[in-house]
């Protein structure tokens, strides 16, 4: 007697199907489903949160932070990092004012502008062309570059009493500091998405020899990335130094782990190879709305600390299992 040769999916089918499935859902659509209940959750516990000047905030205490991650996440899909970003711009701020106490401020935008690009020349030399991890070499500069504005500043924080335009002015009703943050994404976004330079980078974080052969050059792409992430650098310090109208030796302290997070919280890989700006903005965002919650609902700063390590270690949990059940 012949068996019938058709078969009924199992259950262990059914779960290949949900896994395929799950796997192949865009890091991106979780990202926004967790922003968008973190804005509901907040939005029951308070009633100013879901405001019009409230959502303002969010944005300008993210912008500077988003500046800073869009170079950092072509670093990280590069398989490289720049943890030194916050003390440079730290730096770029103490330039600027030291300068700008007896010469123009173009002349003090022009230091600070050349000291961000000091800083990227000296960081890609060290990483593309000695071949010092970028690790190493940033985890380093992060205290000399520090080191360097305690020191040329004495540890003193000076007054800018007559620049405030790029931290408080608007254009159009627009927020300088807003405008110039999504400025600075499109531009990247687009780099990443429609030039050789990004597919560039992509092909160096996904594999250096491959990359290699396909006749990348390697080192001057590298160099180049660690120079943008020196002149965004610049243009945080002056940002920073414009809205506490002072520049300050202390300023963006710790931001750097901020600005890792964000691009890892993103989509970004650690092993290079995998990112987008998008998902970059998505984690900026988050952080910046579950800051501002947590404020609004008058949550301890210490427990605050807390929950931006919880989701982190969430968010970069889900994408290892989902990218396990898809296979990569």
């Amino acid at each position: 007697m012949s068996g019938d040769t058709s078969t009924t999916p199992g259950p262990t089918e059914h779960r290949r199907s949900l896994a395929r499935s799950f796997g192949a859902v865009p890091q991106e659509s979780g990202l926004v489903v967790f922003l968008v209940l973190l804005g509901l959750w907040f939005t029951l516990g308070s009633e100013f949160f879901l405001t019009g000047n409230n959502l303002r905030n969010i944005l300008l205490s993210v912008s500077v932070l988003g500046i800073l991650a869009a170079p950092s996440t072509l670093l990280l899909i590069s398989g490289n990092f720049d943890l030194s970003i916050g003390s440079a711009a730290a730096l770029c701020g103490v330039a600027f004012g030291m300068v700008a106490e007896s010469h123009s401020l173009g002349l003090a935008i022009l230091a600070a502008v050349g000291v961000g690009l000091a800083a990227g020349v000296g960081n890609g030399l060290l990483v593309a062309y000695f071949g010092i991890s970028s690790l190493i070499v940033t985890l380093g500069t992060l205290s000399v570059f520090r080191g360097v504005a305690q020191l040329r500043s004495n540890g003193q924080t000076t007054r800018l009493d007559t620049f405030r335009w790029l931290g408080s002015g608007e254009v159009l009703g627009v927020p300088v500091q807003i405008g110039l943050f999504v400025i600075v994404v499109v531009v990247f976004g687009l780099v990443m998405r429609y030039t050789t330079f990004g597919r560039s980078v992509f092909a160096i974080g996904s594999s250096q020899q491959a990359a290699r052969l396909a006749g990348i050059r390697i080192r001057p792409t590298l160099f180049a990335l660690f120079v943008l992430s020196g002149l965004l650098a610049a243009l945080a310090g002056l940002i920073l130094s414009s809205q506490l109208r002072a520049a300050s030796p202390n300023t963006a302290s710790g931001l750097e782990l901020s600005v890792v997070a964000a691009v890892i919280l993103g989509g970004a890989s650690l092993n290079g190879g995998r990112g987008t700006i998008v998902g970059t903005v998505l984690g900026v965002l988050i952080l910046g709305t579950l800051n501002n919650g947590l404020t609004i609902l008058s949550i301890s700063s210490f427990w605050q600390e807390v929950a931006r390590g919880l989701v982190l270690i969430l968010a970069v949990g889900l994408d290892q299992v989902r990218l396990r059940l898809r296979g990569d």
